[in-house]
């Protein structure tokens, strides 16, 4: 029998959906190393024509969104086919706390006169909802990265928008688990697999989900024409790292909402972001709009030498870029290309699935 998504729990989902149905099929969609397919079949080119395990995948995010999937090849890549989708001397607007390498795309599309980039603050509600009725592209984040800023998706997604315009809202912080940016009204809703989908720190990858099939058809163009498939292995790992996401995620935040109230009550700690506090401004927002507050966490030390020296007394915690894995990792992101507006002493922490102990044990001697 075929599983319909509708019809069971999103924990049963993300186990069993998706699964080869055949009489004598395996368990687990195999990798598929293919490029060329033999004449006579629907597939001629998986660039172009898709993979039995790539389906796979999509089947399982799309069916957690209530839409179709399409899987990239990263992240960046997915962004890319988006913003293939805008019409030369159209307007983009993104936040001004965002993901640096969605910020560069719209920053060089603008600088080759493909269109023209306005940035705002997430909080700026009444500025997003006059956006939506002019622009082509609405990109908003929420939770933002790093600040965790928590955008008002209900009324920007309810405000009268541009008759082509599209609502993208990269959920890669919150997750399908903890927010349906579809159900609230956005056009498509995109992810970085490369986080907490794979969750292990081993892949590259993007999903986008939509409900227009009209879009869809146009964003798969894109993906082969931008060359976007994913690879077989990265689609397998994937796939797989999907089956255990509602667990992992249940954990590390669980490990987040304590590390979350010990680091506001440490007198090291300048400013403590994470949606589950009372003290965050968008506390009450992110409570009407996620079902979970998540994992991430970013925090000020006094200075970016305090930053620095934090990161390189971690033991068990990993001093790494990138997040959502099952493993905590922190940085200090003002180091990186694009974020040096940031509060010099500003670490972004992933939590991960450890000993909640252990991983306070590790952070409070870090920071110290």
């Amino acid at each position: 029998m075929t599983l319909d998504s509708r019809k069971v729990s999103t924990e049963t989902w993300l186990v069993a959906g998706g699964r080869p149905v055949a009489s004598g099929a395996p368990l687990n969609h195999p990798i598929v190393p293919v490029s060329t397919f033999e004449h006579g079949t629907e597939r001629t080119y998986s660039r172009s024509d898709s993979t039995e395990t790539c389906e796979a995948l999509e089947k399982v995010l799309g069916g957690l969104e209530g839409a179709n999937a399409l899987a990239f090849a990263s992240g960046m890549a997915a962004a890319a086919a988006v913003f293939d989708q805008v019409e030369a001397q159209s307007e983009v607007v993104i936040p001004d706390d965002c993901y640096q390498g969605v910020a560069q795309i719209a920053a060089d599309g603008e600088a080759k006169g493909l269109w023209t980039v306005t940035r705002l603050d997430v909080g700026d509600t009444e500025s997003w909802i006059a956006a939506r009725s002019r622009a082509r592209l609405v990109w908003v984040e929420s939770p933002t990265n790093p600040l965790l800023k928590i955008a008002d998706l209900v009324a920007i997604a309810a405000a009268p928008r541009e008759p082509n315009g599209l609502l993208v809202v990269d959920n890669t912080f919150a997750t399908s688990l903890n927010q349906l940016p579809l159900d609230i009204g956005a056009e498509i809703s995109m992810q970085s697999s490369t986080k907490f989908v794979g969750g292990h720190s081993d892949l590259l990858g993007g999903v986008l989900a939509t409900r227009d099939d009209e879009l869809l058809g146009q964003l798969r163009k894109s993906r082969s024409l931008l060359g976007s498939f994913p690879g077989a292995l990265e689609t397998f790992l994937t796939l797989r790292g999907v089956r255990t996401m509602k667990l992992r995620l249940e954990r590390s935040q669980a490990n987040a909402e304590v590390l979350a109230e010990r680091l506001a009550a440490h007198p090291a700690v300048g400013v403590t972001r994470y949606p589950g506090l009372r003290s965050h401004p968008g506390h009450e927002l992110a409570a009407s709009q996620l079902s979970g507050n998540g994992s991430m966490i970013s925090f000020d030390l006094a200075s970016a030498e305090a930053g620095d020296q934090a990161c390189a007394r971690l033991g068990l915690i990993r001093h790494a870029t990138s997040l959502g894995g099952i493993e905590s990792s922190m940085e200090r992101r003002a180091l990186t290309v694009g974020q040096e507006h940031l509060p010099p002493g500003l670490l972004r922490l992933s939590v991960g699935c450890e000993d909640v102990e252990d991983l306070w044990a590790d952070l409070s001697q870090a920071i110290a």
